[in-house]
């Protein structure tokens, strides 16, 4: 009981200040004057790949990765693969087990099988929180909530960026403009199940677990591409990303741990934000999606070296982070990589 009030307590504050367990100094940034966010040691976090664009049934055990072995026969034990992403972090905090999920990715009947063969408890789940509004990490998510709606506590905080809702586009070489934005807030709201939250400041989902908010950028190369765009009015202009949040989590002993989607204002641009918001320079991990698919050598030549010098113990790009400059990291941080595929847990313990 003592344990369920202590969560209770924890979601309601969350919900009316959006910030707790701060330290007092005031943290002044490019965009605003912000709390520094100061993050409860966990100690032990364990980070499930869900789904991602890369499967591969024959990929052994490696550093802190351990790869899905099936109990099922092998063709119902092969876990789905897309251009998508979505991860379930449980982390332990004093003693105490939280969990919750970040980004959905597309396909839901992928999602819901691997979910199911991971076998991942959506009961425990206390928050759900989205990187960004694009397609590939949300628009599986509410038919998984009416499938699963009987496992998920209702009341649950859903978690996203300021002006999330407003959707984004894509310009097509046509010329074509096409929304990417998958999620309309009344059919979310229609389901009686989510408090949805909106977030602009670094913002906590559960004890030991930060939203980013909004990254602020340092980099002059970390750039967004122009096929992305907003609508102002009638017009549509450059797509800025400014909503886009990762996530971000202090390994007791070790360090950060930051988790992004898609990195669209550059991971690089990422860390220094999350190292920033935390007062904190090591980094133990970074994971997820580094958006360099397509990107220009020099362009991933810039972020690795940025990456180098931060030091991180391990780092395991995902997802859009594509091809080249995921054999890059490979051979220019072979003792840091780790190659993701869907169904990898991370296990990182104090």
């Amino acid at each position: 009981m003592a344990g369920e009030m202590n969560r209770r307590d924890f979601l309601k504050a969350s919900a009316v200040t959006g910030t707790l367990v701060l330290k007092p100094e005031i943290l002044q940034t490019g965009a605003a004057i912000q709390p520094r966010a100061r993050i409860p040691e966990a100690e032990q976090i364990v980070i499930t790949v869900i789904t991602d664009n890369y499967a591969d049934a024959l990929r052994p055990h490696e550093k802190i990765a351990r790869r899905h072995a099936g109990t099922a026969s092998p063709l119902e034990s092969m876990l789905h693969a897309e251009h998508g992403l979505a991860y379930h972090i449980e982390i332990v905090v004093d003693g105490r087990s939280h969990s919750f999920l970040f980004d959905f990715a597309t396909d839901f009947q992928g999602v819901k099988k691997n979910i199911e063969l991971l076998k991942l408890d959506l009961s425990k789940i206390e928050a759900l929180a989205l990187s960004h509004d694009h397609l590939d990490h949300q628009a599986a998510l509410l038919e998984l909530l009416e499938a699963k709606r009987a496992d998920i506590p209702p009341g649950t905080p859903f978690y996203v960026g300021e002006g999330f809702f407003v959707g984004t586009y894509m310009r097509r070489p046509d010329g074509r403009v096409v929304s990417l934005l998958a999620l309309k807030r009344e059919d979310l709201e229609g389901l009686g199940l989510l408090r949805i939250v909106e977030v602009k400041n670094p913002t906590p989902l559960v004890p030991g677990a930060y939203l980013t908010g909004g990254v602020e950028r340092v980099t002059d190369y970390e750039q967004v591409p122009p096929v992305f765009v907003a609508k102002k009015g009638e017009h549509f202009v450059q797509e800025d990303f400014e909503g886009e949040q990762a996530i971000v989590l202090n390994a007791k002993g070790r360090g950060l741990v930051v988790l992004s989607g898609c990195a669209h204002r550059g991971i690089v641009n990422t860390v220094k934000h999350a190292q920033r918001i935390t007062g904190m320079e090591e980094v133990h991990a970074v994971m997820g999606g580094f958006h360099l698919s397509g990107a220009k050598p020099e362009i991933i030549r810039k972020t690795i070296e940025d990456i180098k010098a931060i030091r991180p113990d391990y780092v395991v790009p995902t997802h859009c982070t594509g091809f080249e400059a995921i054999s890059t990291f490979a051979r220019e941080m072979p003792d840091q990589f780790i190659l993701n595929t869907a169904g990898t847990r991370y296990t990182i313990s104090a």
